[in-house]
């Protein structure tokens, strides 16, 4: 059974469609890359998986695990196992950052019937996982995402992810704003999450990161439709060529 599967997805913000019938496979231990020029949907794609308000889906279906969950609250697909990693992570002033983190992977505990962790266990658990990202002591006693860098809020995210341990994991342009050595950090972090029972979505517009991450599949987003998919080349053919060559030949 296929971790993630998008049937006929279609989708609109204020009004305009943006989504015109998304289709796509993901499954189990894959990690797929979604690439298109800018405004083609990926960040509205990623949107709408993960529940924000605002994207309305107006026919299809998403399933995850085999369970349709387009009914489903942005919590709720959360605590079933959906993650997403934002472009642009938000700071929560005032949100202790270890406080967050707790709550978090106990309301994911709970939703899979399994014990909460206690205080002690969890720091030996984050501290564990933080020391492999880089993510020092001062930083996890920060209020969420207040005064990181942009490359410290991707990997707080990473950091989030390895918590969480989701089912399926979606990257949205998880390289914006990063430089060389920030982004070999994250892709690292992203790569020791890989794992045969979890799946991810990487969203990008550049092959840069697929250099670091690389995808077992590559789909092209144009125009809210996937117009061409392939492996890890189809990304080498967009650095070389751009994306008019693969609009004008769908």
């Amino acid at each position: 059974m296929s971790i993630l599967e998008i049937r006929g997805l279609t989708a609109t913000v204020d009004g305009n469609e943006i989504l015109h019938g998304i289709d796509l496979i993901v499954n189990p231990g894959e990690v797929h890359a979604i690439m298109g020029p800018n405004g083609s949907g990926k960040s509205t794609l990623s949107y709408v998986l993960s529940g924000r308000a605002g994207y309305e889906i107006t026919s299809g279906d998403i399933l995850l695990n085999g369970n349709s969950i387009i009914d489903m609250e942005a919590d709720e697909r959360a605590r079933s196992g959906l993650f997403l990693a934002f472009q642009y992570p938000v700071e929560l002033p005032g949100v202790s950052g270890m406080s967050f983190l707790r709550a978090a992977i106990n309301a994911r505990l709970r939703e899979e019937n399994q014990e909460e962790v206690d205080q002690l266990a969890f720091v030996k658990i984050v501290k564990a996982e933080a020391k492999k990202l880089g993510i020092s002591d001062e930083m996890l006693k920060r209020a969420v995402n207040v005064g990181f860098s942009g490359g410290e809020k991707k990997r707080y995210e990473i950091l989030q992810m390895a918590l969480l341990k989701p089912t399926m994991a979606v990257l949205d342009e998880t390289d914006s704003g990063l430089d060389v050595d920030a982004l070999k950090i994250v892709s690292e972090g992203v790569n020791l999450l890989r794992h045969p029972k979890r799946s991810m979505l990487v969203i990008t517009h550049y092959q840069r990161l697929l250099s670091h991450i690389i995808p077992d599949k590559v789909h092209i987003l144009s125009n809210g439709v996937i117009v061409k998919s392939g492996d890890k080349t189809l990304a080498l053919e967009v650095e070389e060529n751009g994306y008019s060559g693969i609009d004008d030949a769908a």
